[in-house]
């Protein structure tokens, strides 16, 4: 059987950079074919050269697609001949509706009249493929994300799909939304469908890939077939990283201290509807050197109560007492916040962590300018003094701090995100999701960063949807469930089934 996608010798250059090295990706017809590898190995970069993004010229090599040789020279190419990319920040315009989503800049038309009539029932069988009640009418920003991800896909099918491309598309959901995405891929396989899945969640891959491709440093390290070959996390790990992670969270002897931040009887109410209560009198306490974790499903109010600690940068109606240091702390602003030595990293990096066109050195500097300047006057020298140490002290890997952040990887632009707080001298640092989106190396190098902080005598607070690793890096557990704490308890007593027991059990009160 002949490959439907044949990629050969894909090498393609930055100034100063490699980034893809003569790499190599088959795909067969009405396969699941997985990319893995590290931050930064070429997964992404080797689907812009696939998906049109980079154009023919700008790269070496050859694409064989459908039994022909192909040079795309723009994205509109690469679609027109059925090979659709479905990015990891989706491409939907929230304040318009799923049917106009889905048929935007190529709407059916009569003499340039839009016949709505069409479009809503072709979005009606497209939804239905998919497994979505909504209907077409719906506004995006109404839906969730894991239906988002669902009107995405329709939009694929109705381009007449021959290859999908998604990239990390269960990053933002919950474990259904995951499993339903999952089995929808099962079902195009069935219809002839061929499918490339690039994600960090190796359990994912290994529960869907007809075969895995690794890569690593831009280059292709292996390709497995999981039909032939015994294929374990642990295989792909050493893969990935050149090594065995024996150890996926590094070993901390943690040293606590004193209570260092106190919250008591905190609530919030939505920023638009004021009688929807989203968090109900919340109390929490982490001590100085502890690394505490708050659990939970989508939806519980884990970045609400974050986010509304934190300057009161979510919400409205807030009330409650946050003590740092035994002393009232005043959190009423993020400048106050932070002045108060509190730290929020934010869960969306991309869109609220970090000014994507600017370069590292003033990423990094941008919560404590202070801190670089004389005067009011920014020190250019000592801002680079800055820059540079926590490029060292966090490993960001790049080639200087004059580069530009959106060209970084995940797991760089994340250390990136960790220094812009770090130089603020905070003493509690709340990390929503830390490590999200960002491989198996780069993960254990963040654990490694908490372990650190804690070690400095920092409070650090973890919220995380990924409950091994909540287990892994935690001293603490709280589980929150619809906006309230429902239990806690000692990282080293916590299992999963715990975790899940404690938040049925809330669901039955």
């Amino acid at each position: 059987m002949q490959p439907i996608l044949d990629m050969r010798g894909i090498t393609k250059t930055f100034p100063g950079v490699n980034a893809l090295t003569n790499v190599n990706l088959s795909v067969m017809p009405a396969e699941i074919h997985a990319v893995v590898g590290e931050n930064g190995a070429g997964k992404s970069t080797l689907m812009k050269v696939l998906s049109g993004v980079y154009p023919a010229g700008s790269y070496d090599g050859e694409i064989h697609f459908d039994n022909a040789e192909r040079k795309f020279a723009t994205i509109a190419d690469s679609e027109n001949t059925g090979i659709i990319i479905i990015h990891q920040e989706l491409a939907l315009v929230p304040l318009l509706s799923i049917a106009e989503n889905i048929f935007l800049g190529h709407e059916p038309a009569t003499r340039g009249v839009i016949d709505w009539f069409e479009a809503f029932a072709r979005t009606k069988e497209l939804l239905k493929k998919v497994g979505l009640n909504e209907h077409p009418n719906t506004l995006i920003t109404n839906i969730g994300t894991g239906k988002q991800q669902l009107v995405e896909i329709a939009k694929a099918l109705n381009k007449k799909v021959k290859l999908l491309i998604l990239d990390e598309p269960t990053s933002s959901l919950n474990e259904t939304d995951s499993n339903a995405l999952l089995a929808l891929l099962r079902e195009f396989k069935a219809q002839g469908i061929s499918s490339i899945l690039i994600t960090h969640k190796l359990n994912e891959v290994l529960k869907v890939a007809d075969r895995i491709t690794v890569l690593r440093d831009g280059k292709t390290i292996d390709t497995l077939d999981t039909h032939t070959a015994k294929v374990s996390e642990d295989r792909i790990i050493k893969a990935m990283v050149g090594r065995e992670l024996t150890d996926r969270f590094p070993p901390r002897d943690a040293k606590i201290g004193e209570p260092m931040f106190e919250v008591s009887n905190w609530s919030c109410y939505h920023p638009l509807h004021a009688d929807r209560q989203m968090i109900k009198d919340v109390s929490m306490s982490v001590r100085s050197g502890e690394v505490v974790g708050i659990a939970g499903l989508m939806g519980a109010g884990r970045t609400e109560l974050a986010m509304s600690l934190f300057g009161r940068a979510y919400g409205q109606k807030i009330s409650g007492e946050v003590k740092i240091h035994g002393k009232t702390a005043d959190v009423s602003s993020i400048p106050k916040a932070i002045e108060a030595g509190l730290a929020y990293v934010t869960e969306d990096r991309k869109t609220y962590g970090l000014v994507l066109i600017d370069h590292i050195k003033h990423n990094i500097t941008l919560a404590n300018l202070e801190g670089v300047s004389s005067h009011s006057v920014i020190d250019e020298v000592k801002e680079l003094s800055v820059a540079n140490k926590y490029r060292k002290d966090l490993a960001i890997r790049c080639s200087g701090v004059f580069q530009t952040t959106v060209n970084l990887s995940g797991g760089n632009q994340q250390k990136v995100v960790l220094s812009k707080w770090l130089f603020s001298g905070p003493d509690v640092l709340i990390l929503d999701e830390p490590t999200r989106g960002i491989d198996v190396g780069a993960k254990y190098e963040i654990y490694g960063i908490i372990n650190k902080l804690a070690e400095e005598g920092k409070a650090v607070i973890v919220i995380s949807s990924e409950m091994p690793e909540l287990l892994g890096i935690s001293d603490r557990i709280y589980v929150m469930n619809e906006g309230k704490f429902v239990a806690e308890m000692a990282a080293k007593e916590a299992t999963q089934e715990k975790i899940m027991r404690a938040i049925m059990k809330s669901w039955d009160n």
